[in-house]
């Protein structure tokens, strides 16, 4: 997430590697005696971000006021990725998950919506990153449902304890997205909370068109109730499993937000950096089936980022002040669209 000095990318670099390589991993059999301690929601260390409760990550960022208020609930993605750690699912009780959490996905990713509302972040026993590989993907599938039951708890706290009738925002990247997807068809699709439903952001997944029955993509900027999609990787190269993990799936432009399929470097936002800068104009994009294009980013340190062609890790930092600025906008959107149906 954090990719702008040169050591951090190498640091990238090496992950990347280490996770695409065929090597093997250590497992165990999945045993509901060996999960680690369950989530309890109605406990504030269950949660890593909520109202009241903004963790030191954030602190580097300005929170603005606004009178539009809204929610935003996110799903953080797969940090839990060490090849000797037997375990199915993550211990969100010990000190290096939870600073993984605050200090790669809530710093770097939750962050972009931090001035669109509410900020809720939990903490959830997610499955290990071996599950989206053979020959552990069967074994794992118990352990899927327990990361998803423990969103879904969260959520379903949150709605009751929580939310007061505000809009949400759903927002999430790659094994977040995945939940994601699931909460919003029980939810969300058909359902009277699809009303509450400002937008739905999810990152790092392939969703397909009629993935849902009455929650579309989203094809104008202020387009509410819907869902926007992408998986960034770089410009002119295609993944060894395109068909598999990314064709056919929507592909929004997450710098123009409507149908244009290229954009221009002038059009990009900013990128959020290590430091927290934001680097504007240094990147354009290209919209193909399934894929998002994006070329090297114009920032210090870019030759290790050269060297990647799976832009995976960076699909939210790479259009930071863009989703930022869009997540406002939907907001304000959601609650003029509701004052014009109130004098209808």
């Amino acid at each position: 997430m954090n990719f702008s000095s040169q050591n951090v990318l190498i640091n990238f670099l090496i992950l990347f590697i280490s996770v695409s390589c065929k090597t093997s991993y250590q497992s165990r059999v999945f045993a509901e005696n060996s999960l680690p301690l369950k989530p309890n929601y109605a406990e504030p260390n269950s949660w890593a971000v909520f109202p009241g409760r903004y963790p030191s990550a954030l602190g580097g960022f300005k929170k603005i006021d606004s009178a539009k208020k809204a929610d935003v609930f996110y799903i953080y993605p797969t940090l839990f990725s060490d090849k000797k750690n037997k375990d199915w699912n993550a211990d969100i009780w010990t000190s290096s998950i939870r600073q993984d959490v605050f200090q790669k996905a809530i710093k770097y990713q939750a962050s972009a919506w931090l001035n669109a509302g509410n900020l809720y972040v939990p903490f959830y026993r997610q499955a290990h990153y071996r599950i989206f590989l053979d020959p552990y993907n069967k074994e794992g599938e118990p352990a899927w449902e327990v990361a998803y039951q423990d969103i879904k708890n969260a959520f379903q706290f949150y709605v009751r304890h929580y939310n007061k009738g505000r809009p949400i925002i759903i927002a999430s990247h790659s094994q977040g997205s995945m939940h994601a997807k699931r909460l919003i068809k029980e939810f969300f699709d058909q359902k009277p909370l699809q009303n509450q439903l400002v937008a739905a952001y999810l990152i790092g997944t392939r969703i397909f068109p009629n993935e849902f029955e009455s929650v579309p993509p989203m094809r104008s900027p202020t387009d509410v109730g819907g869902f926007v999609s992408w998986n960034a990787y770089k410009i002119d190269k295609l993944p060894k499993k395109f068909t598999k993990w990314y064709q056919g799936g929507v592909t929004t432009n997450p710098i123009s937000w409507d149908n244009q399929a290229t954009s221009k470097i002038s059009e990009h936002k900013g990128l959020l950096s290590e430091d927290t800068k934001i680097y504007p104009k240094s990147l354009r994009v290209k919209v193909i089936d399934g894929l998002l294009w994006t070329t090297l980013p114009q920032i210090p340190g870019r030759f290790f980022l050269s060297l990647i062609e799976n832009y995976h890790f960076a699909d939210i930092n790479l259009f930071w002040k863009d989703i930022e600025e869009n997540a406002i906008a939907r907001v304000n959107a959601w609650y003029l669209k509701k004052s014009d149906e109130k004098y209808q």
